[in-house]
């Protein structure tokens, strides 16, 4: 699932990168601010803070580590990196931490906190 987020960014693909997140409204970002709802919400969210492909730059996630926590639930927490032009914003690198449950539509993520 990573990958492929990992894919769809790179490719300038916000709505398949938001497609990650299960869409509930309990489902949560944490980042400089809350942001709560589903795959909209998350999206709006990334579309104000990278609001064009040079602010996204290119995204590469590293040091990933992924726990068991039940049946169907996983916690994953890794680093990210962004590689940007100094117009796009210049490089960004942080960590994440992510609770990933398992629905009938795949692997979604049901909560992201990420700092840089």
């Amino acid at each position: 699932m990573l990958n492929q987020s990992q894919a769809a960014w790179n490719r300038g693909d916000l709505v398949a990168f938001a497609s990650d997140y299960e869409d509930s409204p309990e489902t949560t970002f944490i980042g400089k601010s809350i942001t709560h709802g589903g795959q909209q919400a998350v999206l709006e969210r990334y579309r104000r803070n990278y609001p064009n492909r040079e602010a996204m730059g290119t995204l590469a996630y590293s040091e990933i580590e992924v726990r068991v926590l039940g049946p169907g639930l996983v916690l994953a927490n890794g680093k990210f990196e962004l590689k940007r032009t100094p117009a796009g914003g210049g490089d960004a690198a942080g960590r994440f931490t992510l609770v990933i449950r398992k629905t009938v539509a795949g692997w979604k993520i049901i909560h992201d906190h990420s700092s840089s």
